[in-house]
């Protein structure tokens, strides 16, 4: 067992930052659009009319669990753990994957609850004015630019792992 550790420990830290990445950035995006769901919800129930723009207002916290999981199809692919077999990584370059997955993982987690609260109070905002539904849409796509930020930076650091020579 040990040495089957020690052989695949790369692999393993590659793997952990995947997940982590897929994990954290989903469960955020869960939260997320809970929290908006509930707001809508209220919304649908007083007024069905209203239906299209309250789902969209929910619907935007959900994108940093997608942002997570292209980062976690990225590093399975680059590491060949998602297809045709691992080519054997070192633990320095599955530590390097790891943390390249880290920050999409965070900041998705973190952005994606605060989305779903400034959703759940733009839902409020076309509650009561619908006509101001393109305003209320400004206050979660301004925390939406801090996910887009991380995704980026995620992928550079993807990118830059895999031309290390380690």
């Amino acid at each position: 067992m040990i040495e089957f550790l020690t052989e695949n420990m790369g692999a393993i830290f590659a793997l952990l930052g995947a997940a982590l990445a897929v994990g954290l950035a989903g469960a955020g995006s869960a939260r997320g659009v809970g929290v908006a769901g509930e707001a809508a919800a209220g919304v649908v129930a007083e007024d069905p009319t209203k239906f299209g723009k309250v789902m969209v207002l929910q619907l935007l916290p959900g994108t940093q669990g997608i942002y997570g999981l292209i980062i976690g199809f990225i590093v399975l692919s680059n590491t060949g753990l998602l297809g045709s077999g691992a080519s054997a990584l070192s633990i320095a370059k599955g530590l390097a994957y790891l943390c390249a997955c880290l920050p999409i993982g965070i900041a998705g987690y973190f952005s994606a609850i605060a989305q779903g609260k400034a959703s759940a109070a733009s839902v409020g905002v076309v509650a009561k004015k619908p006509d101001q539904f393109g305003k209320a849409m400004i206050f979660p796509i301004m925390v939406e630019t801090y996910a887009i930020l991380a995704l980026l930076v995620s992928i550079l650091a993807i990118t830059g792992v895999g031309n290390l020579a380690f």
